[in-house]
């Protein structure tokens, strides 16, 4: 059976894809488990060398690349290049650190008799179900480092970015990497499901809450490795030491970027009250300016929704449901009249407080609440007031002011006078409903390795 693949943005039919069934799933897992020994032997230094050649033809072939993720998820195509040129210093991260961070380690050598080591072996087979939203940064995030420690792949793209993911597939095994070491299983839920009945050596998954719990439960009876990046609903704090004017445009491109649907775009932003009604102002200002429209065009810069009519209704229930409870919708909150594709007009909420959905759940779209505090004290404590832990950030021109409040939020990044950011040299994690385990940074090269403990006596 055929996957139809739409663009969201013209909603016409731009390709098909084979979907994966029970039979053609264990064909490649019983294959990605037979090439990794083999793959694992070839050595550090040629996986390196095959890993670069990937890296080179994505700077290469980044306007293909680009505009096949734009017609994929309906992302302003200017946002897609930014993707994939962000994704080379990912890359040239991967290609260096490795070597340092896997090699083995002495721990002890007493000069006798004595000799302990430590030594990175890979997990084995690797489960990789990606996202959508950023499948570039999110699968290489995962799939680059697993690859270069030793580890086979079986990578599952979302439905949603079908094109992309047979893109990176190509590129890489085009590059050198065996079709049986990094492998595509396309399909939804359905295929997702079957990937984890395999005996896999671990799992990697970014999506929501509710299928990051299925897949925990179903990698506990395997007592293996899993890592989930789930939702998140990101906050930022506006201290009345700033230049307003910057905060403002700052936070609503932390806000609206990629259209609100970022992992850590900003989704509830509070503001003290000596500068509330000056943000606002600014950040709607902002806003406004944002244009919206074709995402090959580009001067777009909201495009359309990924998921459509799902996505739209959802957006629209949350703002409702706050105007029902007493905000006020200052820009925005409806659909856009487009020739075609789903597109929201980006909404900005005040008199917003914590009994409405849209301050307490995920949105991942172009809306936001923003809701005035008298001191730092009362932010902080809306700020832990969720159930999320991925992200928090404070604009401050005092930095020891702005460490204190985030030393005392639960997130995993926290952000001083920026948001809406990653790096490679960083973990990326998530508390709470946000996830468990990491990727990025020397951590989470490691994480793709088991160690093994080396006690040798002469």
């Amino acid at each position: 059976m055929d996957l139809q693949v739409i663009n969201p943005a013209t909603g016409k039919v731009i390709g098909n894809v084979a979907a994966d069934d029970k039979a053609s799933i264990g064909r490649k897992y019983a294959a990605a488990r037979a090439a990794q020994p083999a793959w694992q032997k070839l050595g550090l230094k040629a996986r390196l060398d095959i890993l670069k050649k990937f890296r080179d033809r994505v700077e290469k072939d980044i306007e293909e690349a680009a505009l096949t993720l734009t017609r994929d998820t309906g992302k302003p195509i200017s946002q897609s290049r930014n993707e994939l040129k962000g994704l080379l210093g990912r890359f040239d991260f991967f290609l260096v650190e490795t070597e340092e961070t896997i090699e083995t380690e002495t721990v002890l050598r007493d000069g006798t008799a004595l000799l302990e080591e430590i030594e990175h072996e890979p997990l084995g087979v690797i489960a990789n179900i990606s996202a959508w939203n950023y499948p570039w940064f999110v699968g290489s995030n995962v799939y680059v480092p697993a690859l270069l420690t030793g580890n086979t792949v079986l990578y599952k793209p979302s439905a949603f970015a079908l094109l992309s993911g047979g893109l990176m597939a190509r590129y890489l095994h085009e590059s050198g990497v065996p079709a049986d070491v990094f492998a595509l299983i396309c399909g939804r839920g359905d295929a997702g499901a079957i990937l984890l009945e395999q005996p896999i050596d671990g799992v990697f998954f970014t999506g929501s809450v509710a299928t990051g719990r299925k897949i925990a439960e179903a990698a506990a009876k395997k007592f293996i490795k899993v890592q989930l990046e789930l939702d998140g609903k990101d906050t930022a704090y506006i201290t009345d030491d700033v230049d307003v004017k910057s905060a403002a445009e700052a936070t609503a491109d932390g806000a609206m970027y990629n259209t609100g649907q970022s992992c850590c775009s900003v989704e509830r932003i509070y503001v003290h009250e000596k500068v509330y009604d000056q943000f606002v102002q600014n950040f709607v200002e902002t806003v406004k300016s944002f244009k919206l429209g074709n995402p090959e065009s580009n001067e777009t810069y909201i495009g359309a929704l990924t998921r459509g009519k799902l996505a739209l209704d959802f957006l629209e229930g949350q703002v409702n449901d706050a105007v029902k409870k007493g905000a006020k919708v200052l820009t925005g909150g409806k659909q856009a009249q487009t020739e075609s594709g789903v597109y929201l007009e980006p909404a900005v909420l005040t008199e917003v407080n914590h009994q409405m959905e849209i301050m307490r759940d995920e949105s991942f779209g172009p809306v936001i609440g923003i809701m005035k505090v008298k001191d730092d004290a009362e932010a902080q404590k809306l700020m832990n007031d969720t159930e999320y832990g991925l992200t928090a950030a404070v604009y401050c021109r005092d930095q020891n002011r702005a460490r204190e409040i985030l030393k005392g939020v639960n997130a995993g990044s926290a952000y001083i006078n920026c948001c809406d950011r990653v790096s490679p040299r960083l973990p990326w994690s998530g508390r709470g409903v946000s996830g468990v385990g990491l990727t990025l940074s020397t951590y989470g090269i490691e994480t793709f390795t088991r160690p093994k403990a080396w006690h040798i006596r002469a």
